[in-house]
């Protein structure tokens, strides 16, 4: 047999045996759903798994892309603490294929957020998203997402301000990565820094859960200003008449507020004890640090509203 016709029949198989794998997987998960990923699809050597792939590395890739996902949503859902297997996946997925853009984005944001959002591990994504520069050094984005987590996940300014720089050089980069890195080099405000990089994901990105996430932490972070003003309010009208407003009305009869306050979403904000202000429905908001009610437990899993 001719060496093309070996490879052919040899390539031939290895698409068979991956179809193959690929519904055994699924009926394994319905079968096993907590010992898939571990005993069947977890391979430890990301380069023998490339060396065994006959050149479908990119086929290869896809169904481990597929599996870092399904991982991580099931652990999302279940509200794990634990998501060990997520960066061994995610790095199988981009030895495999480098170029696999979307692993990188998304998989840094799976690996940031803090459990139960994510699972916690900024460093790993900091790994990740450089393999991905290493790969792709071209892309602004990657970049930006370097500067992203050191910024706001790691406090590493210096580091952010490098990457923010060393992206916004880049043919076709974000000007405001320019600005970023001059903010990021002097500390600026950090709900100033926050609300810049939230406000550039939502704007560079076409995907529509990052889109949704983006806007559901720039509604937090008006959600958090708006809360600290109208405390600041209430304390200035203490000042003047040794109690607390008992609704917006008197502050506006006091000529310091202009109509009823309400949140991003156009809920009414709540007066409550002490001069402190609350949110009406907190799980409508997630990623907010102020406006809540004492003794609120959020739910397991964020509720973000779609951008319309």
């Amino acid at each position: 047999m001719k060496r093309s016709q070996i490879t052919m029949v040899a390539g031939s198989l290895l698409v068979l045996c991956l179809a193959a794998s690929v519904l055994t997987l699924h009926r394994l998960d319905e079968l096993r759903s907590h010992a898939t990923l571990e005993e069947v699809l977890y391979v430890s050597s990301p380069q023998a798994l490339k060396r065994i792939s006959l050149g479908y590395s990119g086929l290869l890739a896809d169904i481990y892309w597929t599996r870092a996902v399904q991982y991580f949503g099931s652990k999302h859902v279940q509200g794990a603490e634990d998501y060990k297997l997520l960066a061994p996946l995610l790095e199988i997925t981009t030895t495999l294929d480098p170029k696999l853009l979307v692993a990188y984005e998304f998989g840094s944001n799976f690996l940031t957020a803090k459990p139960p959002q994510g699972a916690g591990m900024p460093d790993e994504a900091v790994a990740l998203v450089k393999q991905g520069i290493r790969s792709n050094p071209n892309e602004w984005h990657l970049y930006y997402d370097l500067g992203f987590i050191y910024y706001l996940d790691l406090k590493d300014y210096r580091n952010a301000a490098d990457a923010f720089a060393r992206g916004s050089r880049l043919p076709d980069a974000h000007p405001f990565l320019k600005l970023m890195a001059a903010l990021a080099a002097q500390k600026g405000g950090e709900a100033q820094m926050a609300r810049m990089l939230w406000t550039t994901t939502f704007e560079t990105t076409t995907n529509k859960d990052i889109k949704a996430n983006a806007a559901a932490h720039l509604r937090a972070l008006q959600v958090d200003d708006d809360v600290t003003n109208l405390e600041a309010l209430q304390a200035r009208y203490r000042d003047k008449t040794g109690h607390f407003a008992a609704s917006f009305s008197e502050l506006e009869s006091a000529g310091m507020l202009r109509g009823s306050p309400r949140d991003p979403l156009g809920a009414p904000y709540k007066l409550a004890a002490e001069g402190k202000v609350e949110v009406t429905d907190p799980d409508d908001l997630p990623f907010i640090e102020k406006g809540l009610s004492i003794g609120y437990i959020p739910p397991p899993k964020p509720k973000i509203l779609p951008v319309d």
